[in-house]
């Protein structure tokens, strides 16, 4: 069931690179690429900083095959994609809070300090979609606008805590994900913004 979780969050988050690289008139190469980036970069990332080599999803071909065919997928029918935009942003967001809350636990499981394993938690959730916009020249949204790196952050958080006084890794993990995907769907649907600079 993790793994297929794992594989259908991937599957998301591959999705919003290709639309990306549609967006960006990237050629077919190119937005499987940026699929291949947004989906599988932040745990790559996690993986390096925790000296995991090779990285997990570079060991096991589903990765790499579903991001692939997400990514030639969305090339040819990202016309009708417009259609599915709410369900995607909360597929989305529940991607976030499973990839931010696994990449929290793998940490702590490789011994790594509670507040490195916030931070990882929180790349592991953000990593591909921040290479996805550096890859297009974009500033990354998680920089500029919309509650998306507080709410995986304070989602690791409470996976951190939950393991230091002992509470059952599963609902600890579930509880995690549910108040990422809630920050995430509130803010969305509120429009939240981190605060911004006043003007010069």
């Amino acid at each position: 069931m993790l793994l297929v979780l794992e594989l259908v969050g991937i599957a998301v988050f591959a999705a919003s690179g290709a639309l990306a690289g549609v967006r960006a008139r990237l050629d077919v190469f190119g937005v499987v690429i940026l699929a291949m980036t947004t989906a599988l970069g932040g745990g790559i990332i996690r993986d390096v900083l925790l000296d995991v080599s090779p990285p997990a999803s570079l060991r096991d071909w589903r990765y790499l095959l579903v991001t692939a065919v997400t990514g030639l997928v969305v090339f040819w029918v990202h016309p009708h994609m417009a259609k599915l935009r709410r369900a995607m942003l909360l597929a989305d967001a529940v991607g976030l809070g499973l990839f931010t809350t696994a990449g929290t636990i793998t940490a702590l499981e490789l011994g790594a300090p509670a507040y490195t394993a916030c931070l990882i938690g929180m790349t592991t959730g953000i990593g591909g979609g921040a290479l996805r916009d550096l890859l297009i020249r974009e500033i990354p949204v998680v920089l500029q606008r919309e509650i998306y790196a507080v709410a995986a952050l304070l989602g690791a958080i409470v996976v951190v805590l939950g393991r230091h006084i002992g509470l059952p890794q599963g609902p600890t993990v579930l509880a995690g994900a549910a108040l990422i995907v809630t920050i995430r769907v509130l803010g969305l649907w509120r429009k939240w913004n981190a605060p911004l600079p006043r003007e010069l």
